[in-house]
Order: C-alpha cells, then sequence, then structure tokens
C-alpha cells in the first residue's frame, strides 16, 4: 500500500521501554509486509526497532523508570525528552503516529498532539480492568483508535466511545517461533546447551531481575541471595540470564558475584532461547513471566517497588494477582511473592521445590497451557500481522484534521 501521492507511507512509532521495543519491531515488520516496503519510520525506540531501520530519537533508556517515587530524580529528564518527541511529530508530521505502552511517557506526549493532522493510535491497553478505571475516558480524549492486547480489554474502551481492537499478544507470535527455530537447531545438533556448551545434565534456572534500573537493583541482591541458599542446598545449577540494554552493564557486572557459572544472553533470539531451554524460573513481574509461561517454563514470580510507591497502588489495584498468567487464568499458577513477601527466605521454599519437583513443574506447566489460546494463539494470522491491518487502515482515511 502507497500513499495516494505515490509516496512511501510516513509513520511514527514511539516506545518507550524494552517490551515496547518489541512491540514495536514486530509491527515494523508486518508494515514493511504489507506495503511492499513502501514505509518509512520515525521516533523513539530501543534495539530491536533500531534493528528495522529506526533511528531513534534519544535512547530509549531515558525513559526505563518504573514507580512513583522512583520517577522524581529524573523528572527533569523526562519532561525535556516528552517534548523532544512532541516536537519531533509537530515538525514532521507523520501520516499516522503509534504511542506504544508507556503510558506515563506516551500520555504526556498524546496530550501535546492534541492539535495535529494525522490519527494517533495507543498499541496496549492500560488495565484499567487491574486499576484506576477512568483512565479509560481519559485516553479516549487523546487517541483516535487503541489496539489491546487481551481480549476482554475492549469493551472497557468501547464504553467511551474509543475505538478498540483486539490483536491478541505478540508473546504468542514470538515465542511460537523461537521454538520454531529451537527445534531446528537441535534437530541440526546446534541446540541452546550446545551453544553454550552447556552440559546436559545440569539444570537450567533462568533468571530476570527486570528491564528497570530500579527493579534490578531491588531485586538482584534478593535472587543472588534465594541462589546462594540454592547454592548451600547441593543443588548444581546453571544461570541463563536475559537482558535487554537498559540494564545489561548492572546484570553482567554483577553476574561475577553470583555463586552459580551464568551465560548472560544479550540477543532477542537467545533470550527466548533461554525460556525455552530453561527447567525452571525466577523472573520479575512483567512481560517476561507471560512470555515464561507461553514458553512452558516453570516460574517464581517476585516483585518489589518503594513502600510509598506500594502504598498507594495498594489503594487503588482491583486484582488480587500480579502476573498476567495469574489473572488470565484466576489463579495462582505461578508463585507470587511480592513486596514485603519478597523476601529470599520466603522464595527459596518454593524454588527450592520448582527445581527438584518434576510434578510441580508439570502442574504449573498444565496451567499454562491454556494461556496461549486465550492471547489469540489459536489464530493463523499473528498479533502483529492484525495491528499492522488497524494501522494502515486508519492511515488510508485520513482522520479530519485536528488544526481547525
Amino acid at each position: 500500500m502507497a500513499m495516494a501521492e505515490d509516496r512511501p507511507l510516513r509513520v511514527a512509532l514511539i516506545a518507550g521501554e524494552p517490551s515496547g521495543d518489541v512491540l514495536g519491531a514486530g509491527l515494523m515488520r508486518a508494515l514493511r509486509q504489507l506495503t511492499d516496503d513502501r514505509v518509512v519510520f520515525s521516533g523513539v525506540g530501543g534495539a530491536q526497532m533500531v534493528e528495522e531501520g529506526l533511528a531513534s530519537l534519544f535512547p530509549v533508556a531515558d525513559l526505563a523508570v518504573m514507580g512513583l517515587v522512583e520517577v522524581f530524580p529524573r523528572i527533569r529528564l523526562l519532561l525535556r525528552r516528552i517534548d523532544e518527541t512532541a516536537r519531533l511529530l509537530q515538525a514532521d508530521p507523520p501520516d499516522i503516529a503509534v504511542t506504544i505502552d508507556s503510558p506515563g511517557f506516551t500520555r504526556r506526549v498524546a496530550q501535546k498532539l492534541l492539535v495535529r493532522s494525522f490519527p494517533l493510535l495507543h498499541y496496549v491497553a492500560p488495565t484499567v480492568w487491574a486499576w484506576r478505571p477512568g483512565r479509560a475516558k481519559r485516553l479516549a480524549k487523546l487517541y483516535d483508535h487503541l489496539l489491546a492486547l487481551l481480549p476482554f480489554e475492549p469493551p472497557y474502551f468501547q464504553a467511551v466511545n474509543l475505538p478498540t481492537t483486539f490483536v491478541g499478544h505478540p508473546a504468542v507470535e514470538t515465542l511460537a517461533k523461537a521454538r520454531q527455530a529451537e527445534e531446528v537447531s537441535a534437530r541440526e545438533g546446534r541446540g541452546f546447551r550446545h551453544r553454550h556448551q552447556i552440559p546436559p545434565e545440569r539444570l537450567l534456572l533462568a533468571v530476570l531481575p527486570g528491564s528497570r534500573r530500579g527493579e534490578v537493583s531491588r531485586l538482584l541482591p534478593i535472587f543472588t541471595e534465594v541462589l546462594r541458599q540454592l547454592k548451600s542446598s547441593g543443588l548444581d545449577l546453571h544461570l541463563l540470564i536475559p537482558t535487554v540494554e537498559t540494564v545489561a552493564d548492572t546484570v553482567r557486572a554483577a553476574a561475577a558475584s553470583l555463586p552459580f557459572p551464568a551465560t548472560i544472553l544479550g540477543t532477542a533470539a537467545e533470550r527466548y532461547g533461554a525460556m525455552i531451554a530453561a527447567d525452571a524460573a525466577l523472573a520479575a513481574s512483567g512481560t517476561a513471566t507471560l512470555e515464561l509461561g507461553l514458553a512452558g517454563t516453570p516460574t517464581i514470580l517476585a516483585y518489589k517497588v518503594h513502600p510509598l510507591t506500594a502504598a498507594i497502588v495498594r489503594r487503588l489495584i482491583r486484582t488480587p494477582y500480579a502476573g498476567l498468567v495469574n489473572i488470565l487464568q484466576r489463579r495462582e499458577i505461578m508463585p507470587e511473592f511480592v513486596q514485603e513477601r519478597c523476601r529470599a527466605d520466603f522464595i527459596l521454599p518454593a524454588m527450592h521445590q520448582l527445581l527438584t519437583d518434576p510434578l510441580a513443574r508439570q502442574t504449573q506447566k498444565d496451567g499454562c497451557a491454556a494461556v496461549a489460546a486465550q492471547l489469540g494463539g489459536d489464530e493463523e494470522e499473528p498479533p502483529s500481522m492484525r495491528a499492522a491491518k488497524v494501522v494502515l487502515a486508519l492511515a488510508a482515511k485520513r482522520l479530519p484534521s485536528r488544526e481547525t
């Protein structure tokens, strides 16, 4: 699809963190496929979007902040990045702009674009079903369309007249491709363990302490103590630590003090290969735990934020679970250790059981089996392609100018 002027479609993409970078990269690939490469991209993104051809306005690591209290020390930088992003779109208007997740950042950019000549779409519906339902109405004032990852989300936004399309979760697509690639590699004798020279008898534990500096600084010491206790119990493990650009240096520096040998994995392909190969995982709550569930990897979920942030969030939260696998299944499939319970002495028994009890691992795998179908895994068309089709349809409509 080319535009009426017989020029490439111009798409601005704004992603503020690693999970959004994955979404953005998938959307870019699908748009290129649907337009026969007649598309050019601008905006903000991470390593995967850059690899797909985006020249990011600034490093996405500048935006990787989580928590109400944690934002304060970096507020000047964040405000400057919001202004820079809005000015980019105002100075050189695209045919369509897509903001991706990171609601604290993307919503503020959208607020500066109320007067615009292009449609604005948001990818990843805010979790209004979990907390702060009033956000749905506010979002409807900012955007022309919303893409939802979860099947039960559209009615929350359609009720406030924001057109919303369920496209499915990208983790379904990503893990399916990774599993196929790993199966090919295994048949050719170069499977994950072979590539990384890991003995076949050694248990593999994936450790994912988060993608933001604050997460890693709080969780990695707790995870390290759990690992020390596992070592004392006599377990012989090899650690797989997938990481992202925002925290890669911190994770690599910390790996030297871990009690087991560790393989650091920085690419997306090896990240998913590690999830599939691992016998179990210890992970920060977030997209990674959903990916681990879809990979069939038994997981212990942990999370901790600043106490003031936790006190505020608890007054607003409307779901008893932190992990998306548990939320979707409405029961605790992945054991959760959040805030006060995010302690090594609490986590250790559950982690030890998962590593030593095959029945415990299988029970969790069985509980995760239905999640892929809930997230669009039973459709032939992948989520990124469905999202790209909505973007193209909205761009083609040429919505009335908001400049008047």
